[in-house]
C-alpha cells in the first residue's frame, strides 16, 4: 500500500462553501518537502481553484522522490495534445515521478463552464486516452501521428512543436470514476483508477472492480500492475471541539455529492437512493 494525499494539507473540502484554509500557492515548495520528509509516497492536487499542472510544477522542482500526480485534471476542455504536452513536460521536469488523473466531469460543467460539447463520457475517455498516448509515442519512438476518432483527428507532428523523447516516457494514466461505464474504460485502457470519495469500499468491490475486470478482459489486458487510489473522506482533530467542524464540513460535501445525480449509483448501493433524489430537489431550489 502506499500513500499519498492532497494539498491543502488537511484539507476538507465543505462542498460549495469556501474552505477555511484555501491552498496557498506560495508553501506548495515548502509542503511538498515536508510530506516527503516525514515518508509519505505521493502527492496529488485537483482541478478546483488551481491549475493543477503549475502546483505540481512547483512541487516537482522542491522535491527528488515524492511522486506527483494530477487527481484528478478535466480531460475533455483539453484537446489530447495540450494534456500530453503538459504531463510530457512535467515529467521531464519531475523526472519520471508524474502519475497522470484524467476525470470527465459532468455534463452541466463541460457544456456551461468549459462551453465544449457534450458526448457520452465513456467512449469519449477511451478515445482521449489512447489519443494522449498515440501524441506521447509519436514524439517518444517517432511513430507518424494517426488518430482517427469519432472526437478527434491527430495527423500533424511537425518539428518544431515535438519535442522529442525523454528519460521517463512512460506515464500512468488514471480515471476518475464512480459508474461502472467509466470503470469499464479504465480496464481497457487506463494505469489505474480513481474511485470517488463516494464510493464506499463495498461499492467498489462489488460494482467498480466486476467492470474493471470486464473492461480488461475485453481488452485483453492484465490487471497486474492496476492501481486503485482511494480518497476517503476522513474527519479527524486533535480535540472534540476541533473535531466538529470537521464533521459538519464533511457533511457538507456528502450533501454537495448526493445532489449529483451522476453519483446517484453509490448511494443507491447504501439504500440512500431517496435521500440523494431529495438533496437534488434541494440543490435545485438554492
Amino acid at each position: 500500500m502506499k500513500l499519498e494525499t492532497l494539498l491543502p494539507l488537511g484539507k476538507v473540502d465543505p462542498g460549495l462553501r469556501t474552505p477555511d484554509t484555501p491552498l496557498d500557492i506560495h508553501s506548495v515548495a515548502a509542503d511538498a518537502q515536508f510530506l516527503e520528509s516525514i515518508g509519505y509516497d505521493g502527492l496529488v492536487v485537483e482541478e478546483t481553484k488551481d491549475d493543477p499542472f503549475v502546483i505540481l510544477a512547483l512541487a516537482a522542482q522542491a522535491t527528488t522522490t515524492l511522486k506527483l500526480g494530477t487527481a484528478v485534471t478535466i480531460a475533455f476542455p483539453r484537446s489530447p495534445t495540450v494534456m500530453a504536452l503538459s504531463a510530457w513536460t512535467l515529467q521531464k521536469l519531475s523526472r519520471g515521478r508524474l502519475t497522470l488523473g484524467l476525470g470527465p466531469q459532468v455534463r452541466g460543467h463541460i457544456v456551461r463552464r468549459y462551453g465544449c460539447k457534450w458526448s457520452p463520457p465513456g467512449p469519449w475517455m477511451r478515445e482521449y486516452v489512447q489519443a494522449v498516448r498515440a501524441v506521447w509515442d509519436c514524439w517518444q519512438t517517432g511513430t507518424p501521428l494517426n488518430v482517427a476518432g469519432k472526437h478527434y483527428t491527430l495527423n500533424l507532428m511537425v518539428p518544431l512543436f515535438n519535442p522529442g523523447p525523454i528519460e521517463h516516457p512512460h506515464i500512468p494514466i488514471h480515471l476518475a470514476a464512480v459508474n461502472t461505464r467509466m470503470c469499464q474504460v479504465a480496464g481497457e485502457v487506463a494505469d489505474g483508477l480513481r474511485p470517488h470519495p463516494v464510493c464506499t469500499p463495498s461499492y467498489i468491490e462489488q460494482v467498480m472492480l466486476p467492470a474493471v475486470r470486464a473492461g480488461a478482459q475485453k481488452a485483453g489486458r492484465s490487471l497486474e500492475d492496476f492501481l486503485v487510489c482511494m480518497k476517503p473522506l476522513i474527519a479527524t482533530a486533535a480535540t472534540e471541539a476541533e473535531l466538529a467542524p470537521k464533521i459538519r464540513d464533511a457533511r457538507a460535501r456528502i450533501a454537495f455529492y448526493a445532489s449529483t445525480p451522476q453519483y446517484l449509483a453509490a448511494f443507491q448501493h447504501l439504500g440512500l437512493g431517496e435521500l440523494a433524489a431529495e438533496c437534488t430537489v434541494l440543490s435545485k431550489e438554492q
